[in-house]
């Protein structure tokens, strides 16, 4: 075979080139009619939304309106604060809403959301005071789930519900002796003597663990009397600290201790208490593009990395 001269290599070398230009214009090419694709189904999605949702207010008649309060209590969750109280207004608005039920199923979280949705509950109910509003727990409602759910009128459980966890935690680790065993040297800087409040890198310093009990201590008091004064006239034994104590119960135990009022589900407490069968949902659901980015942009982002793959190491 004949060596390759200098023309025959510098054309390869700019066919090469061509080839990879091209490649590259296909990849964004592809990324840019799929971000188009998305933007179009989410304006469709939106507008289709609004129609519908319209449609349903005009012809809804009568009902039980329904709020959920689903998952961990923090910000940027569906059981944010924000998110209950904007569904507990819309609820409470509704001119055939004959009663509301918070649906909870939720270990608790933020104990600053828990207590903002108690108050916005406390604040609803003194507003409209025609419209009851009922808690109902289905698997779990414990710590900040309860902390809300006793603002309302009653609360309804299932006997196998966990209820309670009326308590405070706050948890961290040590990691100083693992530092040493690995002969790793800790260096931190500060300015302000407890600005290195529980380092986990450092050992504890007595006096900023009894600051830290004497945090959780507050909350823990005001935890509980919140509880107190919704459940008012309820609880049983409200004095003795077991109650207190972080324990969890069982829906028919919470009801013997006046935590709960009774057994029910949602469709249960629409049909015998509220009195109206029918039940219309009123949580508010995250902005429609900020959940199909959430839902879509993972798998999106996934498939058009594996395509641009492809093209890059497909054989030449």
């Amino acid at each position: 075979m004949s060596e390759e001269t200098w023309e025959q290599k510098a054309l390869r070398e700019i066919h090469a080139d061509w080839v990879r230009e091209r490649r590259r214009a296909r990849r964004w090419q592809i990324v840019w009619r799929s971000l188009l694709l998305l933007l179009v189904a989410a304006a469709i999605l939106s507008l289709g939304r609004c129609q519908l949702g319209g449609t349903a207010q005009e012809d809804i008649g009568p009902h039980t309106a329904e709020v959920r309060l689903e998952g961990p209590i923090m910000a940027d969750s569906p059981a944010s604060a924000g998110q209950v109280i904007d569904g507990l207004e819309a609820a409470f608005e509704a001119e055939q809403a004959a009663g509301v039920v918070l649906r909870i199923n939720s270990p608790g979280g933020s104990a600053v959301h828990s207590s903002q949705i108690y108050d916005a509950i406390q604040r609803l109910r003194e507003e409209n005071p025609d419209t009851p509003l009922y808690a109902v727990i289905e698997d779990v409602g414990a710590s900040g789930a309860y902390y809300a759910a006793a603002a309302a009128d009653r609360i309804y459980v299932d006997e196998a519900s966990i209820v309670g966890s009326i308590g405070v935690i706050m948890g961290g680790f040590g990691l100083e002796d693992a530092l040493e065993r690995l002969g790793i040297e800790r260096r931190l800087y500060t300015a302000g003597e407890n600005k290195d409040f529980l380092d986990p890198f450092s050992p504890e310093r007595p006096e900023q663990v009894e600051h830290l009990q004497s945090m959780l201590g507050e909350i823990h008091e005001q935890f509980i009397a919140d509880v107190r004064a919704g459940r008012d006239g309820h609880l049983v034994n409200p004095q003795e600290n077991e109650l207190f104590s972080g324990l969890v119960w069982t829906g028919s135990q919470s009801v013997e201790l006046g935590l709960a009022d009774g057994v029910g589900s949602v469709r249960s407490v629409a049909r015998e208490v509220v009195g109206e069968e029918q039940v219309v949902d009123y949580t508010v659901q995250r902005d429609l593009l900020g959940r199909l980015s959430e839902r879509l942009g993972t798998a999106l982002g996934q498939g058009l990395f594996s395509t641009l793959q492809r093209l890059e190491y497909q054989p030449r």
